[in-house]
């Protein structure tokens, strides 16, 4: 992302609203929402991902039927200072989590994890804990999403075939 802030006005939010609300929403309707011609809305829309405030354009997808049937967070202690830069190098390497973040508290980061069931979810886990600067985890399954239609709800990745593949 950049490192200076960018300057956008109030069409621009209105735009980047609709495209939030449905990605495959057209110039041309937007334009129509906002009061703008769709070459308009196309030249805002192409400053705003120059400028990464837009990052991309993605599908939500029921997790279920991506083969992703177990959902965790899972927060991780580390031995020591662990930099953020070396937990980005360990969660690159697992498929099956699917965010992660440094956090305040106790625990120094928070990972989200998908997995095909809870035996595959078990040996995500194993493989994270044995990081050697890991000195422990806690997880908490998700039962069900109160807010259905939020990012976390859907899925942005198929479940991997066969767990042992994807070290």
């Amino acid at each position: 992302m950049s490192s200076r802030p960018t300057q956008f006005d109030d069409l621009d939010r209105k735009i980047i609203t609709a495209l939030m609300a449905n990605a495959r929403t057209s110039f041309a309707e937007i334009g129509a929402a906002v009061g703008l011609s769709a070459t308009a809305v196309k030249r805002r829309v192409d400053r705003l991902r120059e400028t990464d405030v837009i990052t991309g354009f993605t599908a939500t997808v029921q997790p279920s039927a991506l083969g992703w049937r177990t959902e965790a967070y899972v927060e991780v202690y580390c031995e020591g200072a662990a930099p953020p830069r070396r937990l980005a190098e360990v969660v690159r390497n697992h498929p099956e989590i699917t965010a992660a973040m440094t956090v305040t508290g106790g625990a120094d980061a928070l990972l989200h994890v998908r997995a095909r069931d809870v035996e595959h979810f078990e040996e995500v886990l194993e493989r994270i804990r044995s990081e050697p600067f890991i000195r422990k985890t806690i997880s908490v399954m998700v039962l069900s999403h109160l807010i259905p239609e939020s990012p976390e709800a859907g899925a942005s990745q198929p479940a991997p075939e066969d767990a042992s593949d994807v070290r």
